[in-house]
């Protein structure tokens, strides 16, 4: 049955997977012979991602394929934002999809716009996250836009259903019933859902990890790495100055190499479900580490705390697709003025899945040894302490006499 009359060019986000394969088809089928052409972003998922992937749409029957490298604006104009935020979901999650899908949703856009096709359409569930995350940023950008989204649309609902549909019509798929896991890969993570993770009460098999060496298997002795800053930006690793994207490989694959990046999560998806997932982050953890670390030696108590608490806001703006958003411009621009002060060295430790700060160092430091030493110093009377005391539990003591006098 057709759907629509009125779509004549789909612009499809086109990963080469089994779903977006059956989906070119079906939207030629179902919306009245539309034309449909293929974008895919490259963020740093890999070569082996990419390879023959524009004759792999085209064989579907996409008219063209738009291959567009976004890794050095990726990491810089969104990797390294989110990092002055310190934003962590939910304590442990990285947020390596969720960071990737405003740069791959402008650029389809563009794309959509370049070509002038009336919509533009995505393989997302109905179940997951990504669906909203794509959908609030076509709506931010560009709400002329049609949005089709075949799972939420057709009638088939397994692999199987998908292969047969495409065997049916004779397009080559290299997918096959015997995929486990699914999974998500950029320049900052790798995530994997499915398989035995769906149940919480089973530990993930070696299978599972793909970028990082088993935390019992790697080196006995431990890796360091240097990094430095300039407010907020990191310019350096191991004293070399490498562009964005090539600092982030750089960091991946000494961190993989000693089992770091690694975490086994339960998540509270947006949507309202809760979902398993392994993450593998070798790079942001160690940039994570080393920037916070650099933090705590700059930034005075109460600029901290404010930091925090907009880095635990800003982790759900994110995880919940709103980039592009009055909200999330205000929380990226406060971070952004905390880390006018961060210059700086630090020091991180790799150890067996472990990454440690053991030394930093910036002009812009607020310790100070003279007053913090637990020897000798002549800048700190310590019977000034006893006012400040008073005064900071006035508030206590005057309950508790209010308390004895009842």
């Amino acid at each position: 049955m057709i759907m629509s009359q009125n779509i004549k060019k789909v612009v499809l986000a086109y990963s080469g997977g089994l779903d977006t394969s059956a989906i070119i088809p079906w939207l030629k089928e179902n919306y009245d012979g539309c034309e449909v052409v293929a974008f895919c972003a490259d963020v740093g998922q890999g070569d082996e991602e990419l390879i023959g992937i524009q004759e792999k749409a085209i064989a579907s029957g996409a008219s063209e394929c738009h291959v567009v490298d976004l890794k050095e604006e990726f990491v810089k104009d969104y990797i390294y934002p989110i990092l002055k935020t310190g934003s962590v979901y939910e304590g442990q999650y990285l947020l390596g999809t969720s960071m990737a899908r405003p740069v791959i949703a402008k650029a389809h856009v563009e794309v959509a716009l370049k070509v002038g096709a009336d919509a533009v359409c995505h393989g997302c569930t109905g179940k997951g996250n990504d669906q909203v995350r794509f959908e609030a940023c076509f709506a931010a950008l560009a709400p002329q836009l049609k949005v089709i989204a075949p799972w939420r649309e057709w009638d088939m609902v397994s692999r199987e259903d998908l292969l047969d549909y495409l065997d049916e019509r004779n397009i080559p798929c290299a997918a096959s019933l015997t995929k486990i896991y699914s999974r998500d890969a950029n320049a900052w993570h790798i995530s994997h859902e499915g398989g035995e993770l769906e149940d919480p009460w089973c530990e993930p098999s070696k299978e599972v990890w793909t970028m990082t060496v088993d935390p019992m298997d790697a080196p006995n002795e431990p890796g360091s790495v240097t990094l430095s800053f300039d407010k907020g930006e990191l310019v350096k690793v191991d004293g070399q100055a490498l562009s964005p994207y090539q600092a982030l490989v750089y960091l991946n694959d000494k961190a993989a190499a000693h089992g770091v990046g690694r975490i086994d999560i339960v998540e509270n998806r947006l949507v309202g479900m809760k979902s398993r997932g392994c993450y593998e982050t070798p790079g942001g953890t160690v940039l994570m580490a080393a920037y916070k670390g650099l933090e705590s030696l700059i930034l005075d108590k109460e600029s901290l705390k404010f930091r925090e608490s907009v880095g635990l806001e800003f982790s759900h703006v994110i995880y919940d697709g709103r980039w592009f958003t009055p909200l999330a411009k205000s929380q990226l621009a406060a971070c952004e003025s905390f880390a006018e002060q961060i210059s700086g060295d630090v020091v991180v430790k790799l150890y067996k899945g472990q990454a440690v700060v053991t030394q930093r160092r910036s002009e812009n430091s607020l310790y100070s040894e003279e007053f913090a030493t637990f020897g000798e110093d002549d800048v700190y009377d310590q019977k000034h302490a006893e006012g400040f005391i008073r005064l900071f539990s006035l508030s206590s003591r005057i309950a508790a006499l209010k308390a004895q006098e009842k």
